[in-house]
């Protein structure tokens, strides 16, 4: 079934499951500071990280959908769990039917390109939620451009609660960042880069470091997604002619917006207004 969708020029849009996805947008902004925004998140229904591949690709599909309706001609999955469970499908099948002239985007792609210029050993690592991890979706993105590279991932479920709970300079938080961190390096010693393939571990990175070789780089992509889209819409002068440049921010939520709003400052050095959205 045909959507009637908005036709005029419209905001960006980010959708994450729940705040990881504001380290992304952040460092948009900071990129590209004339673009206006709309930043989704599904918090209701968030993490992502342990569910099905199937229930992924629904939400996620609800979610691109409510953002073209609310006049997104672009938008970006600054979410792992939804770039490796979800976006290929919507690119494919849904796309073709919502809207051939729109586009959807994920995080995992533009991380991945990077790689090739920063590990000299050849051998990274993967840092992901147990759905990115089980879902293959780097080392597959990564033999495609780097066939000779070889990668380890090791799954930290605990990571994103302590994010999400404010605890990520907390004490409690150096036992589990130095456990996923040893795990995956007794995998393979010859690890000289770390892909941090969740958003919310930037938040984390003061312990990461801590914690790592003073050999091994840890990446995490907030910067590396900003530079793929400003390239991306340099190359697609007809994409950016749809979208609006007025550098305004509009924040949406499927939770209570006081709760957004409390935890978002975690990520954004700004007070925001939200409104909530149902899905």
């Amino acid at each position: 079934m045909m959507l009637q969708l908005p036709s005029a020029p419209g905001p960006i849009g980010v959708f994450d499951s729940g705040y990881g996805g504001l380290t992304i947008l952040s460092k948009i902004r900071e990129c590209l500071p004339q673009y206006d925004y709309i930043y989704l998140g599904d918090n209701a229904r968030s993490p992502y990280g342990t569910r099905s591949f199937e229930i992924v690709y629904e939400f996620t599909l609800q979610a691109v959908t409510k953002l073209f309706e609310l006049g997104c001609h672009l938008v970006i999955l600054a979410c792992n769990t939804a770039s490796a469970k979800a976006l290929r499908s919507i690119q494919m099948n849904d796309l073709p039917t919502l809207d051939a002239q729109r586009r959807v985007l994920g995080v995992i792609r533009p991380t991945v390109e990077c790689i090739g210029n920063i590990t000299h050993s050849r051998h990274i690592g993967v840092l992901a939620t147990a759905g990115t991890i089980k879902s293959e979706s780097y080392p597959l993105e990564i033999h495609k451009l780097f066939p000779d590279i070889q990668v380890n991932g090791e799954a930290c479920p605990l990571w994103v609660p302590l994010v999400e709970n404010n605890e990520a300079q907390g004490d409690g938080a150096d036992y589990f960042v130095r456990k996923y961190i040893d795990e995956l390096l007794a995998k393979d010693r010859q690890i000289d880069t770390i892909i941090l393939g969740c958003t919310h571990y930037p938040l984390l990175l003061p312990k990461i470091r801590q914690y790592l070789p003073a050999h091994v780089t840890p990446i995490p992509q907030g910067e590396l997604v900003a530079e793929s889209l400003k390239d991306y819409l340099h190359r697609h002068p007809e994409m950016d002619a749809k979208c609006t440049k007025q550098g305004q921010c509009t924040y949406y939520t499927t939770e209570a917006e006081e709760k957004f709003r409390e935890s978002a400052s975690a990520f954004l050095n700004e007070e925001i207004r939200v409104s909530r959205v149902e899905l």
